[in-house]
């Protein structure tokens, strides 16, 4: 695990006290006040009597001005973001970055502004979408926008709030996050006492070693403890501010605006619940052949990611690229030549240290029509299925960048927005399943492929119970750390049931996963299930419609802004609205669980 790559940056920014960092900082500036201006001198008098001919005009210059705004916020937004990601210590990108969401939360202002105005005129809408220019080519996302103004406040009201954001919801989230990748953990390894970086410690969770995977839950649970006041703290903070907002705007309940942020309607997430729900008792029977192999009745938690069957392969930073690149290239030439730029540009920063942030995530560089890839690689197959699914994430923007898409088009759904990075691991999974020479090399692959499943299954349904009890109590008052360990503990007790030792499962497992504590990102959790079977589904499409199939998908990712998810797998003849689909999706993880249990 030597010399691990870490990104580069400079071609987005040279430094963060570089000349052309505070360029960006005055064109966007400067593009939010002509955002601003427009607002203030056009958008304010025209209203649903305006003339025909005003009103398209009108929409294609606020249109232009958004997406020019967005491009540079967003290029400047994603460099600070990633060297902050890199190294949350770096007080200097930190101050930079709270100076960038000023300006990000006049940009929202506007935004919001615009959607209310959009709302006023919903009525003559449609007419004055089809006489523009610009504005038609983003019909979506304006005919959306405008349906969502219902459920916003009084506009000082919600300028009031996207202020307050800043030094509310959104410092919470920042400190959960400074907190947990600053954390610094001692532990007993090889007959030394060594100091790792809590990604450092989760990472021993795939060491075929039970008694090191013991050490480091063992570790975690000590280190959270410490903690989890403050974490707790921060959780309030963020679910209380959404709560409270939730009510103001008129939302049904806390999942109304995931659902539509999600594009999908409730019916769509009830049958999606409702068949993880029924699909538990499979996958307890794969944790309870894996607890077997491991002389147990039960598993621990620390046995969750343990490898199975030939478990001394470790994976080199070459040999993961080398299979990246060869698996990617039977799927599809461009898949291939994105990931082997992504390589040798250095988009990837792969080592995991004191300070970098933990997990793993994809992100874009829109000027420059690239991506920044985040893991903390330590040479299992988890992590190579780990930088194959975030490849697929920087593919599915470079299909939106190669087909020209806009800022405002390339708005995907949480849904929609796994769906490349998911397939990018079933391919990487079938062709080392295909080549694996022995029972334990396939148990191994199988082990992986399982791994993967289960989590985005089960322990997102977890998750969901979580969040769900949590939104619904957080409207009634404030939760302790240990109610919310308690609320873990139970959701993990009913998604996993009898398979998991109740002894040893994650009470804290709240504390450092940064969906909990995403603004505006309530309920990051089952969309990651929706797009494990979404992706199911179109692996087998491609499976039996072979290398025809791979034109349409690529349209897809490109298109994944620009329609709902019903229409969008409508397209492949998908009815996510039908029970069949996923459980269709459900029966060939059960294939996979039936040769693992035969093995």
């Amino acid at each position: 695990m030597d010399n691990l790559p870490h990104w580069d940056l400079a071609p987005i920014c040279p430094g963060i006290d570089s000349p052309q960092l505070a360029g960006s900082f005055s064109e966007l500036a400067s593009l939010i006040d002509q955002v601003e201006h427009h607002q203030r001198a056009v958008l304010s008098a025209l209203g649903a009597k305006t003339r025909a001919a005003d009103l398209p005009r009108g929409l294609d210059a606020a249109v232009d001005l958004f997406n020019r705004a967005w491009l540079v916020g967003g290029t400047v937004w994603s460099y600070l973001e990633y060297v902050v990601a890199a190294d949350t210590r770096d007080a200097a990108a930190a101050k930079k970055l709270s100076e960038l969401e000023m300006l990000i939360a006049r940009l929202r202002q506007a935004w919001t502004r615009f959607q209310g105005w959009l709302h006023s005129i919903a009525d003559v809408l449609p007419r004055a979408i089809e006489k523009a220019g610009t504005a038609r080519e983003h019909s979506f996302i304006l005919m959306e926008t405008a349906a969502q103004g219902a459920f916003l406040m009084s506009e000082p009201e919600e300028m009031l709030a996207a202020e307050l954001n800043l030094s509310g919801a959104n410092a919470w989230s920042k400190l959960q996050r400074t907190i947990t990748s600053q954390l610094s953990v001692e532990i007993e390894l090889d007959g030394a006492t060594k100091t790792l970086p809590m990604p450092g410690i989760i990472n021993l969770y795939t060491d075929p070693r039970e008694p090191v995977r013991r050490q480091a839950w063992e570790a975690e649970m000590r280190e959270w403890k410490k903690t989890k006041e403050q974490l707790a703290a921060c959780l309030n903070g963020v679910k209380g501010s959404a709560g409270t907002l939730n009510g103001r705007r008129g939302r049904a309940d806390a999942l109304h605006a995931p659902v539509d942020l999600a594009r999908i309607d409730r019916a769509t997430l009830d049958t999606l619940l409702g068949c993880m729900k029924d699909s538990l008792p499979l996958f307890r029977r794969y944790f309870k052949a894996k607890a077997a192999r491991m002389g147990k009745e039960k598993l621990a938690w620390w046995d969750l990611f343990a490898p199975c069957g030939a478990t001394g392969t470790v994976f080199t930073w070459e040999a993961t690229r080398s299979l990246i690149l060869e698996t990617f290239g039977t799927f599809s030439p461009r898949l291939r030549a994105l990931a082997e730029r992504a390589f040798e540009a250095r988009w990837i920063d792969a080592e995991p240290r004191a300070g970098k942030s933990g997990g793993g995530f994809c992100g874009p560089v829109p000027a420059l029509k690239e991506s920044r890839i985040l893991v903390n690689f330590n040479g299992s197959r988890d992590l190579v299925s780990t930088v194959a699914h975030e490849l697929g994430h920087a593919f599915h923007n470079d299909c939106a960048y190669r087909a020209g898409k806009t800022e405002l088009q390339q708005l995907t759904p949480m849904t929609l927005a796994e769906t490349a990075s998911i397939m990018c691991e079933s391919i990487v999974n079938a062709a080392l399943l295909s080549r694996a020479g022995t029972p334990q090399e396939k148990l191994a692959i199988l082990e992986t492929e399982l791994v993967t499943a289960s989590q985005v299954i089960v322990d997102i349904y977890s998750r969901f119970l979580f969040e769900k009890e949590v939104m619904d109590r957080r409207a009634k008052g404030e939760l302790s750390a240990d109610d919310l360990c308690d609320i873990m503990e139970r959701a993990q007790a009913a998604a996993y049931g009898e398979a998991l030792d109740e002894r040893y499962r994650h009470p804290y497992m709240w504390t450092w996963k940064p969906h909990y504590y995403g603004v505006g990102l309530d309920f990051y959790n089952f969309p990651y299930a929706f797009g494990q079977l979404f992706s199911t589904g179109l692996y087998a499409v491609y499976k039996s419609r072979g290398p025809d199939f791979v034109p349409e998908y690529e349209t897809l990712l490109a298109s994944t802004g620009e329609a709902t998810a019903a229409d969008l797998a409508a397209r492949f003849g998908i009815d996510i609205r039908s029970r069949a689909f996923w459980d269709g999706s459900i029966d060939i993880i059960r294939k996979s669980i039936d040769r693992y249990c035969a093995l």
